[in-house]
Parts: structure tokens; sequence; C-alpha cells
């Protein structure tokens, strides 16, 4: 399943970066920027909610990140899974049609703004942007924190997350992203899942694998990254990580309350501090960076330039 479009798998990935100056930008929070332009969200589905009632917002939000400097824009399907759609009442044609028009939105989003900067007289600093379709985790369809956690029960088996993911995966590989992007793996079984299903699959878009984690050396279950980048790395499917290209998007430090569904007044990344670490990872090794929950096109304008400049 999936196209090499042309291209030997990963090279557009590859030829993005080097673009870039080595180090490309992706965008940043979806929900936050939904929600300040007037998107009602409190909901089992989240930023997918729109895909049903706003997709003009979403097309909206694609072109800020944009305009802000993104060289990769995320779909917004992280929580758009079919189950979710079913238990809103919706076909099993319709979810898959939703899927599909996540990445579709994204793609338009894109072309339009690239022809908009072709016809600009001035030079421009923009790059020809990647759409990545995301996949968020079991997890993030539970919408009850275990993303945050790694704790899905003993009755959550490998074969069951496999099965979750795979159609919905199938469905994003037949719309046609530039990427796919599997995002807040809390644990070691979520990303064996995810590693076997591409390989199962046969799926030839180039894909990154990213996890969520509180203090950089254990994912949420407790689980050593090592142990769970050993898996990614013995993938060919998988492009991003450890040997592979660093992606690095984390949030603005403030912590989401699975329960209350509400974020936690903390202590948080600003712009300056972005722009801080964003040097920082680049140098340590990172060739994808940019923002995760509640950072903005601000803050992506603030990666973008500072990565811009020492480029």
């Amino acid at each position: 399943m999936g196209r090499e479009r042309g291209k030997a798998t990963g090279k557009v990935l590859e030829d993005l970066i080097e673009k870039a100056g080595g180090c490309a930008v992706v965008d940043g929070g979806f929900a936050t920027q939904l929600e300040k332009h007037g998107a009602s969200i409190n909901d089992p589905l989240w930023s997918a909610l729109c895909l049903i009632k706003d997709p003009h917002l979403i097309t909206r939000v694609h072109l800020e990140y944009l305009e802000a400097g993104a060289d990769v824009l995320v779909t917004s399907s992280y929580q758009a899974t079919i189950p979710g759609f079913l238990s809103r009442g919706l076909s099993t044609e319709e979810a898959e049609s939703l899927l599909k028009r996540s990445v579709r939105l994204a793609i338009e989003a894109r072309d339009k703004f690239w022809a908009s900067v072709k016809r600009k007289p001035a030079e421009h600093n923009y790059n020809r942007a990647l759409v990545a379709a995301s996949i968020g985790s079991y997890g993030a369809y539970l919408a009850d924190g275990s993303e945050y956690s790694g704790n899905y029960g003993p009755t959550v088996t490998l074969e069951k997350l496999k099965d979750f993911h795979r159609r919905r995966l199938q469905v994003l590989v037949e719309a046609r992203p530039d990427l796919l992007a599997f995002e807040t793996i809390p644990n070691k079984l979520e990303a064996q899942a995810c590693v076997e299903l591409l390989d199962e699959e046969n799926v030839e878009i180039p894909s990154w694998i990213c996890f969520s984690s509180v203090d950089g050396e254990n994912a949420p279950s407790g689980e050593r990254f090592e142990e769970c980048l050993d898996i990614i790395n013995k993938s060919s499917k998988v492009f991003a990580l450890t040997a592979k290209a660093i992606v690095v998007y984390p949030n603005s430090g403030e912590t989401w309350d699975g329960i209350a569904k509400r974020w936690l007044p903390s202590k948080c990344f600003d712009d300056g501090k972005f722009e801080l670490f964003a040097t920082k990872w680049r140098d340590a090794g990172a060739k994808l960076i940019g923002g995760c929950c509640r950072t903005t096109p601000s803050t992506v304008r603030s990666i973008s330039k500072i990565l811009k400049e020492r480029s």
C-alpha cells in the first residue's frame, strides 16, 4: 500500500530538510488556534470536530502557519478516528471521507499559499511545505489522558492496537499526503504496533513516530526511550528518529488534565524560550523542529526566523 510518487522513499523529506538549511520547521498547536478563531472543540473529537463543522477554520489555521514559516503542515486528523466518528452517528463512508478531507484541506492550503508566494517578485525564505497526515495514539482516541500515561490496561494487545490503527492508516495513505506522523505514542507496545503495521501494509510514504515525555529519558509508560527507539531504528519505513532524522515539537509546558479536559496553569515556554531551545535542539542533531499544544503561529515564526538566520 502507498506510492513512491516519483521519488525514492524518504527522499522527499531529505530534500526538504536540505532546502531548509539542514533543519525544517514543523507547524504548531492546532486546537489552540482553532479556539482563537471561535471554534468550540470541548469534545472527544477535539480539533477533528472542525472537519465536520468548520473546515474553513482548518484551512485558515494551515495558512497562518505557512505564513509563519512552517515547512511541514500536520493535518487535523490527530483525534480523527473511524470509531470516534461512528460514535457520533456517522457512517463508515462518512468517517473515511472526513479523514481524507483532513489531508485535502492541508494540501489545498499548501498549494494556494505556494502559488501566492511564487507570484511575489521579492525574494522570500519559504519552502514548498510538505503535508504530514497526523495519526494520533490510541490514548488520544480514548480521550482520557492515557496518551500522557501510556497505561492502556491489560486488555490492550499488540494486535488490538494494529487493528485500531489499520483502516485509518489505509485511508490516510489513499489521500496521498507527503508524510505520515504517528504522534504522542506513549509506550513501546504502540510503537511496535505502528512499525509492524507500516511493514504489513507496505507503506512507502515516509513517516515519523513521536513519543511524549516528561523527563527526556523515558516514555510516559516508564519504559526507557532507548528500548522504544531500538524498535524504530530497525524499521526501513520510519525516517525520523535517532539514527534517522530527529523530530522535536514540544508543547508550551502546560499540563493537560485528561479528566477535567482543561489545561492546568504552569510555567510555560514563551516564544523567546522556543528561539533559544530551537538552536540547541538543532545543534544537538534535530532535523525537524516545531511546536505542539498551546503553541501558535507566533511561536513557529520565532522558530523559523532563528533557524533560517543561522542556517
